[in-house]
């Protein structure tokens, strides 16, 4: 189902709760109303449609895909970047690596480890930030 997006600071700003597998329905409203929003949006977490919980879904060069509890383990070549994002008005700045290892559950919740790095690191990485209720 499509959901509104939310534009709540402080409930953007609270730190998401872990995801369960009771929250597979919650998964599939996050990429419904992604896919909606395909034309201005590359990345969502749970937090942007109303539901504090640490998912997320984004663009993985040209197919969705979802991470349960996702973490940075490792991240490597600080920059500057600029950053829009649906829930919140303008563009700002901050920090990202070209590089990031992340630790994550998949949907039957099996721990998956992986490296990302440009664009698609770009992306996990602000998602990150909304589950950690850190507002760029």
């Amino acid at each position: 189902m499509i959901r509104e997006i939310c534009r709540d600071e402080t409930f953007l700003s609270q730190k998401a709760a872990p995801a369960t597998a009771d929250d597979l329905a919650t998964a599939q409203d996050l990429l419904d109303t992604l896919t909606a929003h395909k034309d201005g949006c590359v990345g969502m977490a749970a937090n942007m449609i109303g539901v504090n919980k640490r998912i997320i879904a984004f663009d993985n060069e040209g197919t969705y895909m979802v991470m349960f509890n996702p973490v940075i383990v490792r991240q490597s070549g600080p920059y500057e970047a600029e950053e829009g994002c649906l829930s919140l008005a303008g563009v700002r700045k901050t920090k990202r690596f070209q590089t990031i290892k992340v630790q994550w559950q998949n949907e039957k919740f099996q721990t998956r480890l992986k490296t990302f790095t440009g664009w698609t690191a770009e992306i996990i990485q602000h998602e990150i930030d909304h589950c950690e209720g850190i507002l760029i």
